[in-house]
C-alpha cells in the first residue's frame, strides 16, 4: 500500500492500491460487465474516459471492458468523434446490450463505480484500524478544549478512547455526555480510505454515505499525484474517520444490512459504514429496544472484532467490526445491564455534574460567549439563594439555559442585556417544574 501523508492531520494512512489489470480488481467479468453495461443504459457517458470516471476505473482498463463487450456485440463505437471536441471515440450499447443491461437492473438497480470485493475490503480495514490509532493526551485535550472537565476525567477517557474498545459514559442529564462522544471522535484526527460499495456472492451492498462519510481532498490529487507515482485505487474515497451518533431512535433493524425491494439493492449497516471510526449511542435506555438487547447484539463484534450479517436469501456472512463504540447514559449502570454485559464493556467513565467553582468558570465563558454582562451580586444571589433548594446540585446545561431564558426576558422587556437577582428568579422559574397540585 502506498503511504500518503494529509497534510491537515499529519498522519500517514494506508492507501489501496491501483488494480493493473482487470483480474486484480478481485471482480469476476460478470460482474463488472454488469455494472458497465448498467452505468451506460443509466447515464449519458460515451467516451473511454467518462465511463471510466463513472465506474471509477483507470482510462485503459476500462477501455479493455469496452472492448471486451465490443466483442460480445454489447457496445459498439458510434463512428464519430467525441462531440465534446476531445477526440475520443464514443460508444453505445447495442441492442443486445440494451437488453443485457435491463436484464441486470431488473436483478440489482446498483450501477456506478465497480466495488470492491469483501476480503480485499477486509484488508485494508485492518490496514487503518481504530485501535492503531496513537492518541496523546495533547490531541484528546485540543479535541475537548471547549469544554471544561475534571482534572482526572482525561485520565479516564485517554485510554479507554486511544485503546479503540467500548465506552460507557454514564451519571446525570446535562452534563455533557455528547459534547465529550463528539470530543472524542474529533481527537481522531486522520483519515480513513471507504468504498463506494463492497461486493460479496455477487452482492452489491453501498457502504459510502454522505451523511455518515465527509470525503476529504487527496494530497497531489491530478497531475501532482501521478508526477509522484502515487496512485490511489479510485473504488475508495479519502474521508474523515467516520461517526455515527444514534439516539431514542435506534432499533436492532438498524444494525442489520438495509434491502430497498423496490431497486433490489443492499446498504451497509450502521456499524459497518461506522468502520474504523466511532459509533456513539447516546441516551442508552432511551431505545424502543431494552438496552441489554442492544448490548447482547454486540458482544460478539466487540469481543472478536467481526459481524454477522445476512443477505436476503439467509446466507450469513463475516464483516469487520473496526468501531469504537461509546455508549452515552443518564442510568446508572447496573439498573440497565447484568453484570456478564458490563464485563464486556471494556471502559466505564462517570460524567458528573460540576463542582461550584467548575460551574461559575462555565457560567462565565457561555456568559462572555451570549454577550450577557456578569453581575456579582446576582451570581451571590444565585449560589446562595436558589441552588440551595436543588441542595447545590450543579449541571452544565444549567449556565446556557438560564443565560438564554434572561436574554430572552431582556428582550421582552426592551431592556439592555443585564443579570439582576430578579431576572435570575424569572430564569430560574423555567428551569424546574414546581412540585404542585392544580385541578383539572
Amino acid at each position: 500500500m502506498n503511504a500518503i501523508v494529509d497534510p491537515a492531520t499529519t498522519s500517514t494512512v494506508p492507501a489501496p492500491r491501483p488494480p493493473k489489470t482487470l483480474d486484480e480488481t478481485g471482480l469476476s467479468g460478470v460482474a463488472m460487465r454488469d455494472v458497465l453495461l448498467k452505468t451506460m443504459f443509466r447515464t449519458s457517458v460515451e467516451t473511454a474516459r467518462e465511463i471510466g470516471a463513472a465506474i471509477r476505473m483507470s482510462p485503459p482498463l476500462t477501455q479493455q471492458l469496452i472492448d471486451q463487450l465490443r466483442d460480445a456485440n454489447l457496445v459498439q463505437a458510434t463512428g464519430t468523434l467525441h462531440a465534446g471536441g476531445s477526440g475520443e471515440m464514443g460508444f453505445q450499447l447495442t441492442d443486445g446490450g440494451k437488453a443485457r443491461a435491463a436484464d441486470a437492473l431488473a436483478q440489482s438497480e446498483y450501477f456506478g463505480p465497480m466495488p470492491v470485493p469483501l476480503e480485499r475490503y477486509k484488508a485494508q480495514v485492518k490496514a487503518q484500524s481504530i485501535r492503531d490509532i496513537h492518541l496523546t493526551r495533547e490531541k484528546l485535550l485540543a479535541a475537548m478544549g471547549h469544554l471544561i472537565l475534571p482534572p482526572d476525567l482525561i485520565d479516564q477517557l485517554g485510554p479507554a478512547v486511544g485503546s479503540g474498545r467500548s465506552v460507557l459514559m454514564y451519571g446525570p442529564p446535562g452534563n455533557g455526555k455528547s459534547s465529550i462522544a463528539e470530543g472524542i471522535r474529533a481527537a481522531m484526527g486522520d483519515n480513513v480510505w471507504v468504498p463506494h460499495a463492497i461486493e460479496y456472492s455477487g452482492q452489491i451492498i453501498t457502504v459510502f454515505d454522505p451523511i455518515v462519510h465527509t470525503p476529504v481532498a487527496r494530497p497531489g490529487d491530478g497531475e501532482g499525484l501521478r508526477r509522484a507515482g502515487m496512485k490511489v485505487d479510485d473504488r475508495y474515497l479519502l474521508c474523515q474517520r467516520p461517526t455515527v451518533m444514534t439516539g431514542g431512535e435506534l432499533t436492532l433493524d438498524m444494525l442489520d444490512l438495509k434491502y430497498n425491494q423496490v431497486a433490489r439493492t443492499y446498504q451497509a449497516s450502521l456499524q459497518l459504514k461506522s468502520s474504523g471510526g466511532v459509533f456513539i449511542v447516546d441516551d442508552l435506555g432511551r431505545q424502543e429496544e431494552p438496552p441489554q438487547a442492544l448490548i447482547n447484539r454486540w458482544i460478539v463484534p466487540m469481543e472478536m472484532g467481526y459481524d454477522i450479517l445476512a443477505l436476503q436469501s439467509g446466507e450469513k456472512f463475516e464483516v469487520p467490526f473496526d468501531t469504537l463504540v461509546v455508549f452515552s447514559t443518564n442510568f446508572h449502570p447496573n439498573k440497565i445491564f447484568d453484570q456478564a454485559a458490563l464485563r464486556r464493556i471494556f471502559y466505564k467513565v462517570l460524567i458528573d455534574g460540576p463542582s461550584q467553582a467548575d460551574f461559575l468558570k462555565i457560567f462565565a465563558m457561555v456568559a462572555k460567549k451570549k454577550q450577557l454582562p456578569l453581575d456579582e451580586a446576582s451570581l451571590v444571589h444565585m449560589l446562595r439563594k436558589r441552588y440551595p433548594e436543588i441542595d447545590n446540585v450543579y449541571a452544565n446545561f444549567h449556565a446556557p439555559f438560564l443565560i438564554d431564558q434572561i436574554k430572552s426576558i431582556c428582550d421582552f422587556e426592551q431592556i439592555p442585556y443585564q443579570m439582576t437577582p430578579d431576572l435570575v428568579d424569572r430564569a430560574w422559574a423555567n428551569l424546574f417544574v414546581a412540585e404542585t397540585d392544580f385541578a383539572h
